[in-house]
């Protein structure tokens, strides 16, 4: 079931469900990648969100070409309910979904509060890693700062409240837990998630195309390194950067 509404005078919204899980996300990739193949005419930028993905469009663009059309707006909700018709979440569209590495170095200066993580589940630090590693992560969104991934999928012996004190700055590359979810963080900013590694790769490159490392409907896969292969691979894309 699919609900399509505005979403203010420039804008409309698809909702696709109302709770977050797997299939809602699939159904958002599959929406939006047969979006990409035929955008209509206007269209500015979609975002994503964990149920729904709101299509922002330029109204006099829209009627430019579409001059027969009641309203920019009608227009929009018309083309995007057709398209929806043609969405129905096959299981078997995750084959197309891409995996992304993602090098972790856990503990220590990069992982302040991987201990207390440990300590509040009754787990050793190497059960922690173990455990948290271990998943591929689903990316529902991208929110919060550029390039931040909310990912799905974490443990639920893992889950951790955040911090009752956030902290004024964390590092970029910090990978963190807060809840049920657990993400990383893609630029220096104050936040309040409990911080257990962080890694080497850039998450938000400006200058490149696309500046982000990691899309909604991507998979996401955290190896751990060492400090030394964190250094060495943060000094190889400091080179290239």
């Amino acid at each position: 079931m699919r609900t399509i509404e505005p979403f203010g005078d420039q804008a409309v919204r698809v909702i696709f469900g109302n709770q977050i899980a797997p299939e809602i996300q699939m159904k958002i990739n599959q929406f939006t990648e047969q979006f990409d193949q035929a955008p209509f005419a206007g269209f500015i930028e979609y975002v994503p969100s964990y149920t729904n993905v709101v299509f922002y469009y330029d109204p006099v663009k829209v009627l430019g070409v579409n001059y027969h059309a009641v309203t920019a707006q009608q227009h929009v909700i018309n083309y995007l309910a057709n398209m929806a018709k043609r969405v129905n979440g096959d299981i078997n569209h995750k084959m197309h979904r891409r995996t992304v590495h993602i090098p972790v170095c856990y503990g220590g200066n990069f992982g302040p509060d991987l201990a207390e993580v440990a300590e509040l589940h009754g787990l050793s630090v190497h059960e922690v890693i173990d455990m948290h590693s271990a998943p591929d992560y689903l990316v529902y969104m991208l929110g919060f700062a550029p390039g931040f991934p909310f990912l799905g999928g974490l443990p639920e012996e893992l889950a951790t409240p955040r911090r009752a004190t956030p902290r004024l700055k964390i590092a970029a590359g910090s990978v963190g837990i807060a809840g049920k979810q657990t993400g990383a963080y893609p630029l220096d900013s104050p936040g309040g998630w409990q911080i257990i590694g962080r890694t080497p790769l850039p998450l938000f490159t400006p200058q490149s195309d696309p500046p982000t490392l990691l899309a909604a409907g991507d998979l996401v896969k955290f190896d751990p390194i060492s400090r030394q292969e964190y250094i060495r691979i943060k000094e190889e894309h400091s080179l290239w950067g």
